[in-house]
């Protein structure tokens, strides 16, 4: 047993074991068996599912594991429901996608798998190497994952330009991290947090930059989002999904562990730096994907400016912005995959399906996939009684609340903004008649898919309770909230 990890540690750290273990068990099986589509799905899904009953064994837990590396608590649990359910809808809209493409479902699988392990890891690191790990355990198999359609150009150039952003914006996020150790003497949140106390200086404030600018290139935060429009659209259609989702939610958990564990007394300093961010984000989102006619684009502009508006609770430091900041990631992930779940189908053998034109007549084709679409583009607009509404409303509430009423403002007015192109999208599956390529075909794992995210992207906005006490339990479980301390 490796040094500083006990049996206890091990017994807490049963939902990454469960995962790994069965990331290799897909790699087995595809060797056995590597023309089994259906079974290779399959035992990935009965992964999924094993690791989603792990977590459950341990949500009410609030240790900390592995020599302090890692925290296990309502904070990390509630990011974890949200990857494995993002992983799950990932393998499920991919089925039939992989077999058009003609990709190989194993290594596939394991990618992905491998990926929900890294998020895991960066939403439960109380310390900078963990985090790092983590980090780095998903950004790998996102490189792969978007370049894995070896024959396409596209794939192949996003994944040239994920690798080399990644790697730069890395570089960066590593010298703020050294900055911040070489600042307090350790790389432990908790302790950095002690060692720092309310100081402020000029070398304090330039680690917090870098920190900021390496973890904006990972949520796709302008001015460190021009990568998110070229990767999304040559990825896999799946891939792009799990990506917009996945990876955003994990980056914005560490980013909530780094500023409220480690740095909360200098809110006064990270709080204007990401009020801007929000700002610039949302609004160069939205303005940016009014001229787009290509969906996956469109869709990672989209993605860009709901990240600004995610900023607006991590801005309030407050716990309820927080709060809000994880209700509008957990409704985020259903809509933006069901979105993305409907572009998938509209790829056939003979349509590459990701050209607004494409979604002509949609509604007379797949009228279920068409009144999915409107669902979920309503909720990324902000429009009632979708989940994506509650999610706005809090958000802009805590913002109010913390006294940040222009961002507030800011973020009502990109939300009338985005309803532009939303309804674009709209226009095409409704009002348009002329068709192109075979009919699409709804398979049962992707109308699975599309009708879990309908349901969801509904249901949590006339009934939002249920979520709204696990967000607030999750949040409480960060500790001491910057605004609340400086206040003392």
């Amino acid at each position: 047993m490796p040094p500083g990890v006990s049996a206890a540690d091990l017994a807490f750290l049963l939902p990454e074991i469960v995962l790994t273990v069965g990331a290799l068990a897909i790699l087995v099986a595809d060797v056995l068996a590597p023309a089994r589509r259906v079974l290779l799905t399959s035992i990935a899904i009965a992964v999924l599912a094993a690791t989603l009953a792990a977590i459950f064994i341990y949500r009410n837990a609030d240790v900390d594991v592995a020599g302090g590396l890692i925290a296990v608590d309502g904070f990390s649990t509630f990011f974890k429901l949200v990857f494995v359910f993002a992983a799950i809808m990932t393998v499920l809209m991919s089925h039939r996608y992989l077999a058009i493409e003609g990709i190989n479902p194993g290594e596939y699988h394991f990618l992905v798998l491998c990926a929900t392990l890294g998020m895991m890891v960066m939403a439960g690191a109380i310390d900078l190497i963990s985090a790092f790990v983590g980090l780095e355990t998903m950004a790998v198999s996102f490189y792969v994952l978007a370049g894995y359609i070896k024959p396409n150009p596209r794939s192949n150039e996003a994944a040239v330009k994920y690798f080399l952003l990644g790697a730069f914006s890395l570089a960066i996020l590593l010298y703020g991290m050294s900055l911040l150790y070489g600042l307090s003497g350790s790389t432990h949140l908790g302790a950095m947090a002690a060692a720092f106390g309310a100081q402020r200086d000029a070398r304090l404030l330039l680690a917090m930059i870098l920190v900021v600018a390496g973890l904006g290139f990972k949520i796709a935060a302008a001015p460190f989002h021009m990568w998110a429009p070229d990767v999304y659209e040559g990825a896999p259609t799946p891939v792009t999904a799990f990506l917009s989702v996945g990876s955003k939610a994990a980056s914005f958990a560490m980013l909530l562990r780094i500023f409220f564990q480690g740095l909360p007394l200098q809110l006064a300093d990270w709080s204007l730096l990401f009020a801007a961010l929000a700002f610039v984000t949302m609004t160069a989102g939205n303005v940016a994907a009014l001229t787009q006619s290509n969906i996956k684009r469109m869709l990672a502009y989209s993605s860009i400016a709901q990240a600004g508006y995610v900023l607006i609770g991590v801005v309030a430091g407050t716990e309820r912005g927080v709060s809000a900041a994880l209700f509008y990631l957990a409704v985020y992930a259903l809509m933006q995959l069901g979105a993305f779940a409907v572009v998938v189908l509209l790829r056939r053998t003979d349509a590459i399906g990701d050209e607004l034109k494409d979604l002509s007549g949609l509604y007379g084709r797949q009228p279920f996939a068409a009144f999915a679409m409107l669902l979920f583009l309503l909720s990324l607009g902000g429009i009632p009684p979708t989940a994506g509404f509650m999610g706005k409303f809090r958000l802009f509430g805590a913002a109010i609340e913390s006294g940040h009423v222009w961002l507030a403002v800011a973020g009502v007015l990109n939300s009338v903004v985005s309803l532009y192109y939303y309804l674009r999208i709209v226009m095409f599956m409704y009002q348009r008649t002329e068709t192109a390529g075979s009919e699409p075909v709804l398979s049962p794992l992707l109308a699975t898919t599309l009708a879990i995210a309908a349901f969801g992207t509904l249901a949590l906005g006339v009934y939002p309770t249920l979520l709204i006490d696990a967000a607030d339990a999750s949040a409480r479980a960060l500790g001491t909230f910057p605004a609340a301390a400086l206040a003392r």
